[in-house]
């Protein structure tokens, strides 16, 4: 598993992600963009991952979906644990943690943490300052739910535009990028999400995700795509690409997956027992239109 980690993070379109509908810290970096790489991690100017195995035994599996374009497919992988295992403390109030000394960088280690209490045991979503007048609004905000009205954290939180970080049992990602204003845009690479009405589902993650029945996703990856850059921007089929997530998806596949997608492109039909093998079996057709364009007429 870990030979396979490092060479996602060697992929700088490999995205990583932490978090639940409606909460999620997101990392990302440039192909030419200065990295920092520990065996398990990664670091730049405006953020980073760490991955830490050596906490629990978890599972790593790979799958394919329909995308709403009916010519494309997504594609992810997830770390996943048992939710029992997988459970940090994660608080459903603001809480302080005290200084961060688990930092990416050794000069924040000496900030302030604060869980904003997004109500997952597994997740803690957090912030971090080193800011004595945000620092004093966080803790007056220690015990109150992030989102009551009567909150001031949410929107110092806005202004001061501290440091994100969102730690699971195996991973962390951090944001150093400002927080957009609320008629802005997300910025290019590490970002961060917080929507109310997602969050208020209480769903771990989305339906379609073929994540079994009592666990959990501790990171989330999504692989360089063959047919569309990080930005969604369509391209040219990457050959090399499309092989690299294939070789991962045959190791980490889920079974009853990888057999409908294998009979899809036997018979060129879908079919499969549940939604996830139907969905892999339609993939693999989209896949095999894909692959024909390639090949002379």
């Amino acid at each position: 598993m870990q030979d396979a980690l490092t060479d996602l993070l060697n992929e700088p379109e490999t995205g990583f992600a932490i978090g639940v509908l409606g909460a999620i810290g997101e990392f990302i970096r440039d192909a030419d963009e200065p990295v920092m790489a520990t065996p398990l991690g990664r670091l730049t100017a405006r953020g980073g991952v760490a991955i830490r195995l050596n906490r629990a035994e978890p599972r790593l599996i790979a799958w394919e979906e329909p995308s709403t374009d009916p010519r494309l497919w997504k594609q992810a992988a997830a770390l996943i644990l048992p939710e029992e295992e997988a459970a940090i403390g994660g608080n459903a109030v603001v809480t302080e943690l005290g200084p961060d000394n688990q930092a990416l960088r050794e000069e924040d280690r000496t900030a302030e943490l604060f869980d904003m209490g997004v109500g997952f045991p597994h997740l803690r979503a957090c912030v971090r300052t080193a800011d004595p007048a945000l620092i004093r609004v966080l803790r007056d905000a220690c015990g109150m739910p992030l989102l009551d009205p009567a909150n001031p954290a949410g929107m110092a939180i806005i202004h001061a535009s501290p440091h994100r970080v969102f730690v699971s049992k195996l991973a962390r990602i951090e944001v150093f990028q400002p927080i957009p204003p609320p008629d802005g845009r997300s910025p290019e690479g590490p970002h961060t999400h917080l929507l109310p009405k997602l969050l208020a589902t209480g769903r771990a993650h989305a339906a379609t995700s073929p994540i079994p029945e009592g666990w959990v996703s501790v990171l989330d990856i999504f692989p360089a795509h063959p047919l569309r850059t990080p930005m969604l921007e369509p391209r040219a089929f990457d050959v090399a690409r499309h092989a690299a997530f294939q070789a991962l998806l045959a190791r980490f596949g889920l079974p009853e997956m990888l057999a409908a997608k294998a009979l899809a492109r036997q018979t060129g039909a879908e079919a499969g027992e549940d939604r996830h093998a139907r969905g892999a079996a339609r993939v693999a057709l989209r896949q095999m239109e894909a692959e024909a364009g390639l090949r002379p007429a």
